[in-house]
C-alpha cells in the first residue's frame, strides 16, 4: 500500500499521481484512457483494460490419478478452459475420469476430444449468476432432501431414500458453481458491482453454501438408514422421531430466512432452541434403546444426523450480521 497526498488545481479539481512503476507495467503513457468507477464502499477502482474483452483463462494438466480432483480445483479457481493434455494417448480410464468431472461441474462442457487432448469449456456468463439465487436452489434441494429422508426412515421407503441420495449430486453441483462465482467476485471489481456483493460477503456465502451442501450429506446418510432398516420402527418411535425432525426443519428455514434478510433477532431464534432440541434427541435416544436390536443401529444414526443438522443451523444463523451500508 501506498499513501498519496491528495492535491488541487487552481481551477478547483482534486488529483492524485499514479505509481510510475504501475503505470509502466500496465502499459500506460500520456494519453491512456482508463475508467475510473465507485464502489459500494466508497472506494475508487482504476480499470486500464477499459473497453476491452477479458482473455479466457487456460490451465493445461496433465493425465494422473488425482484427473478428477485437478479438473475439480481448476474450475472452482475460475478458468474458463481445462486442457488436458497426455504426452501420447489418453487412457479409456481418464477418459472416463474426465467424463465424470465433467458432469458433476455445471456449465463446464467437453468441446474438442482427440488421441491425446480433451478440451473442456466452462460455458457460464458469471453475471448471470447472483450468489444469493445459487444459495436459494441450493438450499431448497437440501430441505426436501430433509424432509424426504425423514418421511423415507419412518415409512420404510426404500424407493424414496435412493430417490434422497440421488439429489445429493445436484447440491454437489450447486456449491461447486457458487464456489467459482464467489471466488470470481473476489477477483473481479465489476463483477463484484455487477452482482451487488462486496467481497467481503463472499466468505459468508461460502461459508453458508458449505453448510447447506453438508445438511444435504446428512439427509442422504439418514435415506441410507432408511434403506438399512430391516422394519418399521414403532409408532412410538415414530412419533417422537418426527417431532425431532420438526424442532430441526425449522431451525434451519429460520436461519436460512435469517441469512437473506439479515435478521439478527431471528438468527438468535435458533439458538435459543438448542435446550428443547436436546432434551428431544434425548427422548429418540431412549426410544431407540427400545426397539429391536437390529432397529436400534439405524434409528441412532438417524437421530444423531438430525442433531447435525441442528448444529449447522446454529452455524447459518451466526453468520447472520447487519447489511454492510
Amino acid at each position: 500500500m501506498e499513501l498519496r497526498r491528495v492535491q488541487r488545481t487552481g481551477g478547483g479539481t482534486f488529483f492524485v499521481c499514479l505509481p510510475k512503476k504501475w503505470a509502466e507495467r500496465n502499459g500506460l503513457n500520456r494519453g491512456s484512457l482508463v475508467s475510473i468507477s465507485e464502489g459500494m464502499s466508497g472506494q475508487l477502482v482504476i480499470d486500464v483494460k477499459y473497453g476491452t474483452e477479458p482473455q479466457p483463462q487456460v490451465v493445461v494438466i496433465k493425465p494422473t490419478p488425482f484427473l478428477d480432483r485437478e479438473i475439480v480445483g481448476n474450475y472452482l479457481l475460475g478458468y474458463d478452459l481445462i486442457r488436458v493434455e497426455a504426452k501420447d494417448k489418453i487412457t479409456s480410464s481418464d477418459r472416463e475420469h474426465v467424463k465424470q468431472a465433467a458432469s458433476r461441474l455445471i456449465g463446464l462442457e467437453i468441446v474438442e476430444d482427440n488421441y491425446s487432448t480433451i478440451m473442456m469449456q466452462c460455458l457460464l456468463e458469471p453475471s448471470a449468476f447472483p450468489p444469493e439465487k445459487i444459495l436459494r436452489r441450493e438450499y431448497s434441494i437440501s430441505s426436501s432432501m430433509h424432509r424426504d429422508a425423514v418421511t423415507a426412515f419412518i415409512e420404510g421407503d426404500a424407493h424414496l431414500a435412493k430417490n434422497v441420495m440421488d439429489r445429493d449430486n445436484e447440491v454437489d453441483r450447486l456449491y461447486f458453481l457458487l464456489v467459482r462465482i464467489l471466488r470470481t467476485v473476489i477477483r473481479n471489481p465489476r463483477l463484484s458491482e455487477k452482482l451487488g456483493i462486496l467481497p467481503i460477503e463472499c466468505l459468508d456465502y461460502r461459508l453458508a453454501s458449505s453448510l447447506v451442501e453438508a445438511i444435504g450429506d446428512q439427509s442422504s446418510q439418514i435415506a441410507q438408514n432408511a434403506i438399512n432398516l430391516p422394519q418399521k420402527v414403532a409408532k412410538e418411535t415414530s412419533q417422537i422421531i418426527l417431532r425431532f425432525h420438526t424442532k430441526v426443519y425449522e431451525s434451519h428455514e429460520i436461519a436460512l430466512n435469517a441469512l437473506f434478510s439479515r435478521d439478527v433477532s431471528t438468527a438468535e431464534s435458533v439458538r435459543a432452541k438448542q435446550e428443547v432440541v436436546n432434551k428431544v434427541f434425548l427422548e429418540v435416544q431412549e426410544a431407540a434403546r427400545n426397539q429391536p436390536v437390529e432397529i436400534v443401529p439405524p434409528t441412532l444414526d438417524t437421530a444423531s444426523s438430525l442433531n447435525r443438522i441442528y448444529d449447522y443451523s446454529v452455524d447459518i444463523a451466526d453468520l447472520v450480521m447487519p447489511r454492510l451500508t
